[in-house]
């Protein structure tokens, strides 16, 4: 009886391997893809990591005249600092890349018209990620330095390290990039009619807790740089809730039209 029963499942084991192998092998393809753009960005960056290096350690000099050099206190720790730098820089740079790849994954399995909204996705997922590093970057970094080099003085040197604080600015950056793209997925859902704009209302107090939460996460518990990506991120789902009923309200007008 159980060779009977081995003997019938081997069959049905082998049909749905058969029928999962095509999108197992799409996924490998598509991961593929983007293990290379990782690494062809990671590449160019790391060609030009002392150049990046300098533009993000200019901040930290403009905050303070205390700060005029970086130190590091391991002999391999600059190297490995700008292959880290490289990588960080590598995954900003290949966010396109990866947001495409995933689409294009998901997207046989979607309506004609469905695929279509792949390049808009890809467009302003990767416009409000650009916007939020650049954002973190040219507004939030320079306050924040100065409020932490404020502490400084005369008796108390700050003596940044070189692979810390590149890594300190990159996450920075990756993470008010993510988080920039809350509007885009309220929208998102908004299109779907998974929610509406009035459910974002109502639960407004849960979702302005749940942004402080993760500002909090996300910039790895400092309270400084919390409150400078939360301050924004309010704003953006505010502006989310408005975006989500215009564009519900023009899919209930087109609809209309159609019938």
């Amino acid at each position: 009886m159980a060779d009977y029963n081995l003997q019938s499942t081997i069959p049905a084991l082998e049909r749905s391997l058969a029928f999962f192998r095509p999108h197992h092998l799409e996924l490998k393809n598509r991961v593929t893809k983007v293990l290379v753009s990782i690494v062809a960005c990671t590449a160019v960056a790391y060609m030009f990591a002392e150049r990046i290096a300098t533009l993000f350690i200019q901040p930290l000099f403009n905050a303070s005249p205390l700060v005029h050099r970086l130190v590091y206190t391991n002999l391999p720790e600059a190297f490995v600092s700008y292959i880290k730098l490289a990588l960080l820089v590598g995954l900003l740079t290949s966010f396109p890349v990866m947001l495409y790849q995933a689409w294009m994954f998901i997207s046989p399995g979607l309506k004609k018209n469905e695929k279509k909204l792949g390049i808009i996705i890809v467009f302003w997922a990767t416009l409000l990620f650009s916007g939020g590093a650049a954002f973190a970057f040219f507004a939030v970094m320079p306050k924040m330095l100065v409020y932490f080099m404020s502490y400084a003085n005369e008796g108390l040197e700050p003596l940044p390290k070189f692979g810390k604080y590149l890594t300190f600015v990159v996450r920075t950056m990756f993470a008010f990039g993510l988080s920039f793209q809350i509007p885009f997925l309220m929208v998102m859902a908004g299109k779907a009619g998974i929610v509406k704009a009035r459910y974002f209302r109502d639960k407004r107090t849960y979702f302005y807790i749940a942004i402080l939460v993760l500002s909090f996460l996300l910039t790895a518990g400092d309270f400084m740089a919390t409150a400078l990506l939360a301050i924004p991120l309010f704003g953006l789902y505010e502006a989310g809730i408005f975006l989500t009923a215009l564009f519900s309200g023009k899919n209930k007008e087109q609809k209309e039209n159609t019938i």
